[in-house]
């Protein structure tokens, strides 16, 4: 009888791993470590606000994945890599220094603080990624 429950148990558990294998979106769509290149172009608006408030946009094309990668690619962004992932330090020419300022690049994703780093920000067609110059007051 033990034998019994515990070989429907597990086919039972077979049987929940392979639907969740199979049916999450999620997982069928995730790509092999390092793969950054999308199979389309896709379109987004970049948004920079310098430290004298002054703005400008671009409009992007792209095949990056990683929305550092397609500013970095187009020159609008240079930095540094850390232990986080890359630092961003200048945008459209401007760089800001922490130390000596409190200044940095802000990330924001449709008007909203971005919860992503730069380069793990997934590219996503007609979003409207801006880097905001922002001050720190203590």
């Amino acid at each position: 009888m033990k034998k019994i429950i515990s070989l429907s148990l597990a086919c039972l558990m077979l049987a929940c791993t392979l639907f969740v294998l199979t049916s999450c979106d999620t997982l069928l769509a995730l790509t092999p470590f390092g793969e950054k290149e999308n199979d389309t172009a896709l379109s987004f608006t970049f948004e920079v606000v310098h430290l004298d408030g002054t703005e400008k946009v671009f409009e992007v094309t792209t095949n990056k994945k990683y929305l550092g990668d397609a500013l970095v690619e187009k020159g609008y962004i240079s930095g540094h890599e850390s232990q986080y992932g890359l630092t961003v330090e200048t945008v459209d020419g401007e760089t800001l220094d922490w130390d000596t300022s409190s200044a940095y690049w802000a990330l924001y994703i449709n008007g909203e603080y971005a919860q992503t780093g730069v380069d793990t920000t997934v590219v996503e067609d007609g979003t409207v990624y801006s880097f905001v110059a922002e001050t720190y007051s203590w």
